[in-house]
């Protein structure tokens, strides 16, 4: 296994880190012991880095990583985030000093340990100033609590910004940024891997399998996976299923399976530090631990540059953030009493 470094924090990790989405959760592998066995051969196989969240299965994804890590605790760089809901209460979500301070709490807690090492804020939070943000993080990291900070699904403008905060305002910086990133889906070419790289930050990348989409099981007029077709609207995108369709030829013609093309893909690129895989089953875990050694030449890459543009995304993922400005209507017109008759 060749580490890498976390951007400028001096942690190394695995190019491959073990996301634990589907550990532990019912849309996943809701048997505990098989995850855990899962999160063992991960490490086995010399994956360092696990990444979960509280919201994952309502913390149910925590307790398995925590029960997972004993006795493996200090040789793991343990990643968790914070921010979506975790409950009905409006004050149990976002990136607020007062919820960010009580749920850094629940996550050890669930983890059972007394630090994380990667603790992010999973989607930005509009309702709250980037500065209360980064104070309460900077505190965690003096406390102890946290060794490195980062972000999730962050636009590059909101990067730029909490950059530009931390340094006026004396604050922890964020140290990573943890985007989409897959054959499908490669918008992040274009500012926020040039943006991380310029900042040193690391890049944790989430979903370079497409949602399911890049395993070759999901197929134009013959979808085998209905059960994320159904959950996914991106599954019944017809620019996808075309891409997916000339990546698979791609696939045969160059000997391999279609999820290792996947993932060397997502790990090529020099802005990308570790490309998350979310392993359902022992099956899927071996897959993908197969392909580790699999390297793209440049006329493979080439090719996969022809089927989808560097920095174009097909389509929007199910779980893209969209920023107030794209999800309101509200906040792209003026009131009908101050519009202009034409």
């Amino acid at each position: 296994m060749r580490y890498r470094t976390l951007g400028r924090t001096g942690i190394k990790v695995s190019p491959y880190g073990l996301g634990a989405l589907m550990l532990g959760a019912s849309i996943g592998n809701p048997d505990h012991d098989d995850s855990i066995r899962i999160i063992h051969k991960a490490l086995d196989a010399g994956i360092n880095l696990i990444d979960t969240a509280d919201a994952y299965a309502r913390g149910a994804s925590e307790e398995v990583v925590g029960k997972a890590l004993k006795g493996r605790r200090d040789s793991v760089v343990l990643a968790t985030k914070v921010s979506l809901p975790m409950g009905d209460d409006p004050n149990q979500q976002g990136a607020s000093r007062r919820w960010i301070m009580a749920e850094v709490e629940n996550s050890l807690r669930r983890l059972q340990t007394d630090h994380i090492d990667l603790y992010q804020i999973q989607r930005p939070d509009p309702d709250t100033d980037i500065e209360e943000t980064l104070s309460a993080l900077s505190d965690l990291i003096r406390s102890g609590k946290v060794r490195a900070i980062g972000s999730s699904t962050m636009p590059a403008s909101d990067i730029l910004e909490a950059q530009w905060v931390a340094e006026r305002r004396g604050l922890e910086r964020f140290h990573t940024e943890q985007p989409p990133y897959s054959i499908l889906n490669r918008g992040i070419e274009a500012e926020v891997l040039p943006i991380a790289q310029r900042y040193g930050m690391g890049t944790l990348v989430w979903g370079p399998l497409g949602q399911g989409m890049l395993t070759g099981r999901v197929r134009k007029g013959q979808q085998t996976d209905l059960v994320r077709a159904a959950f996914f609207k991106v599954f019944n995108d017809e620019r996808r299923l075309a891409a997916v369709e000339q990546l698979i030829l791609l696939a045969e013609e160059a000997g391999l399976p279609m999820t290792h093309l996947a993932m060397a893909f997502a790990i090529a690129h020099p802005g990308v530090t570790s490309a998350l895989i979310g392993p359902r089953t022992m099956e899927h875990l071996d897959d993908l631990l197969a392909g580790f050694d699999v390297t793209l030449t440049d006329e493979i890459l080439d090719r996969i540059d022809e089927i989808v543009p560097p920095g174009t995304d097909i389509g929007t993922l199910d779980q893209a953030y969209l920023p107030p400005a794209i999800k309101s209507s509200s906040l792209r017109r003026r009131p009908v009493s101050e519009r202009t008759a034409a």
